[in-house]
């Protein structure tokens, strides 16, 4: 039997502290690399931060990564129904609805925000969405997150062309698919645009998607309850005409945009320990750049005013 699935028969409020604790001992080792990407991303995004407010901030992603982690394990060792019912509530469903009704399809945009796994079964009462799927190094991790994911209506297809060629033609039958907006693509597959004033390489695909279909965008999030009692979703439309510009560089940008204000209301419960930034002009990649290269970047880069609507 897979280890994965003694998950099964652990309460949920169980592992919770298990990760709560996992979250403190994490932190008592700042120069794991977990901790230092979350410091580095931050360094790079809020390079005013003092050094309270940081320590106080990287305890919060530290905590919701570990839950997010824990979480989404036992959302694959459940049966689906186990994660529709953790959601609470639903926050503008009809924006979801109107996409789904859509001709052209939808595409559902869903960043390394919150506990999207714990969304996806809840998801798949709508359809039968295609999702791409990149198998884990782990073989085991790797079986036990297909066999969870079999149990949902998805069409899981590889991240490659003919995968992507798998989401154009359910979007022109009318179809939905699911897209990770915000994951690092191949030099090939993305363009330098700002991402939190951070120029840096983004992918390309949902936008290309977008311009090419006429497909409803739609963003979603899954976002662990203030009191850990539950699960709400919050749907976003993403409506701004330049989405679909065919300039793939201002499509792009006017998504990563959309995406960051999806982020703000829910800051630290964003995946701060990918390495988002990994290729960005003029630093290549920060997270293995000398101190000193990467205090000089920062100290150069314009200033980037922005509306501090997070939870700080």
């Amino acid at each position: 039997m897979n280890p994965y699935h003694l998950f099964k028969y652990v309460p949920l409020s169980v592992l919770q502290v298990v990760a709560r604790f996992a979250a403190w001992i994490i932190l008592l080792f700042p120069n794991l690399s977990i901790t230092r990407t979350i410091n580095i991303n931050l360094d790079l995004i809020f390079p005013a931060l003092s050094e309270q407010q940081r320590k106080s901030l990287v305890k919060r992603i530290v905590r919701h990564q570990c839950l997010t982690s824990i979480e989404s394990i036992k959302s694959w060792a459940m049966p689906p129904q186990w994660s529709i019912d953790q959601i609470v509530e639903v926050h503008n469903k009809e924006v979801l609805l109107e996409g789904l009704a859509n001709p052209k399809g939808m595409l559902a945009l869903v960043p390394h925000l919150g506990t999207w796994e714990m969304m996806n079964a809840w998801l798949n009462q709508f359809g039968a969405p295609t999702i791409m799927y990149k198998p884990v190094d782990n073989k085991l991790t790797n079986d036990f997150i297909l066999e969870g994911r079999a149990r949902l209506n998805a069409t899981l297809v590889p991240t490659d062309s003919s995968g992507v060629k798998a989401i154009f033609t359910t979007l022109k039958q009318g179809g939905f698919s699911i897209v990770l907006p915000d994951h690092v693509p191949d030099p090939s597959g993305g363009v330098v645009v700002p991402f939190y004033g951070i120029k840096t390489l983004t992918s390309t695909l949902a936008s290309k998607l977008a311009s090419k279909t006429k497909c409803a965008l739609v963003g979603l999030s899954c976002i662990r309850r203030s009191d850990g009692r539950g699960f709400d979703i919050y749907c976003y439309k993403f409506d701004d005409p330049n989405l679909y510009s065919r300039d793939i560089d201002t499509a792009t940008h006017v998504l990563n945009q959309a995406i960051e204000k999806m982020i703000e209301p829910h800051f630290s419960h964003y995946t701060w320990n990918y390495r988002r930034f990994k290729r960005v002009p003029g630093l290549s990649n920060p997270y293995k750049a000398s101190k000193d290269d990467l205090a000089a970047f920062i100290r150069n880069r314009s200033v980037f005013d922005r509306d501090k609507k997070s939870d700080l």
